[in-house]
This record gives C-alpha cells, structure tokens and sequence, in this order.
C-alpha cells in the first residue's frame, strides 16, 4: 500500500515545488527499505496491540483451564508456575499484526497472495481446534483428520496451481537440493509430492513445537530471518546467478512478509516469554509453519527449510518415533515401549530434569546453528 500511494505521490508532484521533497519517496522502491520498515512496525504494533489483546481474551475466558500434556503426565519438577488460566489464541494477533504489515510495506504479487492464503486458511484451522479445546476444557481440540483434510487440501491446491500456471511452473516441475549446482527438471510428480509434504510438514511441526514459554516464537523468528536473506537473494537475479541459486521473480516482496513476521516474532516474543503472559495457540503455530512451508516452495529452496527449521524437524521427528515404536513395540512384544521419557523432545529433557528456560535456550542455541549451516549451502555448491 505504502509503495503504490509514493509512486502516486511523486506522480501527483512531479513538476511542481513539491518535486524535491516527493523524491524521497523513492526509497519505497527499495525491498530494503520496505522490510525494514515491516519489521519495525510488526514489533511496534505487538508491543502497542498486546496487552489489550490479552485482557480481551481474558474476558473471552479464551485461557487454558486444562492440564497440558506435560502437566497431564505428573511430572512438575520442571514446572516454575502453573500455566493453568493463561490465555491462548494469542495467535490471532500475529497473524493480523503480520498480514496487515505484509500488506502495508510489500507490493502486491502471486507468491504474495498463495503466502497470505496459506496463512489465513490455517489460522482459520488452528483458530477451531483452539476453540474446541477451549469450550471442551481439554487438549484434545480438533480431530486429527479433519486438520489433516484440511492442510493437506491446501497444499494439494497450491501445488497443482503452481503446476499450472507457465511462469511458476519450473517450482514444482524442477528439483533445486542445496549444496549442488545442477537442478533436475522434468519431475513434476515427485515436485507435487515434495510442496505437499513442505507446507503439511512445516505447519505441524511448528505446531508441536509450540509446548514451552518462548519456544517455538523464538524458533520462528530465528528461521524467519533466514528465509528474509534467502528470499531477497532469490529475488536479486544479479545475486541469485552469482550465488547458483534457483532465481525467483518478485520472491523480494517475501523478504517484506518474512520482516512482517520476525517483527510480529519478536513483540509476540515479549508477552510469550518465560512465565507467559499469552500463548499462540494452534492459531499461530499452524498459520506460521504452513507460511514457511510455502515460502520455502516459492523460492525453489523447500529442501532448506528441513535445515534451517532442524529445531522443527527434531521435535516432529521425535513425536513420530515415540508413536509408531510404541505401536510396534506394543504388536511384537504385547506391550508398547518409548524412546524418549515423553514426546515431542523438549518435554523429555523437561523430565530429564532441565528448567523450562533451560530447554528453550539450548534449542535456542540449535536453532541458530541450523540457520548458520542453512545460510552456507548458499557458496558452498
């Protein structure tokens, strides 16, 4: 919005004594200039918008009044303060505080709308299963087939939309694997399967994630920032040639959404640290695995995202294995055994004995050394 009322206002002056000063919008031409303008004003209107979003979903008795999963175990040595009445679907302010920056600062594209798409469609998800559990007083939520309906109808329709249209195509019909040069071409079956999987894997990853004050927000804003460099150089065919990466017309106006969000991250961040004030909710984490999921498939780099979110892949990796060892251990020797103390991996270090803060600031570590090793696969090729 910002950038087409500046072209509009130089327009509008141009001839005139007004001309000198209208030329300082130009720097809303810069991606730069707009992302960083994204980021403050996420930041600036979590922290303005908070507090009141958190008293209005206290009034909506929109808190968790029920045991979590950790708390439904037994176990509270790891447990500060009961997190019992804390309100939830703080994700609701995320997802508008980001989309509506998105929407301010970035130019209006394609892979602009597929990512907005895919955010709204899963908060609206996320939001429900929030809902049920709320009204039922239980973690239970939603049932586990209606949200896998409904992600992976998502991820079916962009996938073939990008299939079909001639100037997104080469996204899915195209292989791009990080630390090699060449592309495969000619794979379109094997590129559906790979958007399904990046957008419906991403999104519940997130969302397991999301169990500790501070985790998985503080997750997304670190593998937000590397999506915000990967998406500009994707964008820069100057750069995207120089460095042998897949180029991605108009991917720069990601580079304002991926600010957006590390802005909203970080003023959510504020309210959701250590003993948290509000949570996400499936409201969020949904909407902000999905949305990278399909950035990582707008800019040919899905691949990527399994490093850079390695924190994510850990902790859904963990709940898969517990599960289906459990289920097999159950049928061979007619009673199920774990793996871990419990699942996903940070509730086990939690029974390991290690603080909640402590937990949160090791994957912290993790989650900017999977970022580091994700930003080298760009010169190393």
């Amino acid at each position: 919005m910002l950038f087409y009322l500046s072209q509009y206002i130089t327009e509008l002056t141009e001839g005139t004594a007004w001309s000198g000063v209208a030329s300082l919008m130009h720097l809303f031409t810069y991606v730069t200039f707009r992302a960083v303008g994204a980021a403050v004003t996420a930041l600036l209107l979590s922290l303005w918008a908070g507090p009141g979003i958190i008293r209005w979903l206290k009034a909506l008795k929109f808190g968790q009044d029920y045991s979590d999963k950790a708390e439904e175990g037994g176990d509270l040595k790891a447990r500060i303060l009961s997190k019992k009445g804390t309100p939830t679907m703080g994700g609701v302010m995320l997802v508008l505080i980001m989309d509506l920056t998105a929407l301010l600062w970035a130019q209006w594209n394609t892979l602009l709308q597929l990512t907005l798409l895919s955010v709204l469609v899963l908060a609206g998800l996320g939001f429900y299963d929030d809902y049920a559990k709320v009204t039922k007083q239980n973690s239970g939520g939603a049932a586990e087939h209606v949200k896998l309906i409904v992600q992976f109808g998502l991820a079916i329709f962009i996938a073939v939309y990008l299939w079909y249209l001639p100037t997104t195509n080469h996204l899915v019909s195209e292989i791009s694997i990080p630390f090699m040069k060449e592309t495969f071409k000619d794979m379109a079956w094997l590129g559906i399967g790979i958007t399904v999987f990046a957008i419906v894997g991403s999104s519940n990853a997130v969302n397991l994630t999301d169990g500790l004050d501070g985790l998985a927000i503080g997750l997304t804003a670190i593998v937000g920032s590397v999506f915000a460099i990967l998406t500009y150089l994707a964008g820069n065919k100057v750069f995207s040639e120089y460095l042998l990466i897949p180029s991605a017309p108009g991917a720069a106006e990601l580079t304002v959404f991926c600010a957006a969000m590390l802005g909203a991250a970080l003023g959510f961040l504020w309210f959701n640290c250590h003993p948290a004030q509000v949570f996400m909710g499936d409201t969020g984490s949904l909407a902000l695995g999905g949305a990278f999921g399909i950035i990582a498939v707008l800019i040919h780099q899905p691949f990527i995202l399994v490093i850079a979110g390695g924190v994510f892949v850990m902790e859904a990796g963990s709940v898969l294995i517990q599960r289906y060892f459990f289920k097999y251990t159950r049928w061979r020797y007619g009673e199920g055994r774990r793996v871990f103390l419990m699942a996903p991996l940070h509730h086990h270090y939690e029974r390991m004995g290690w603080y909640e803060s402590q937990v949160v600031t090791r994957f912290y570590i993790l989650g900017i050394l999977f970022a580091l090793v994700a930003l080298s696969t760009l010169k190393i090729r």
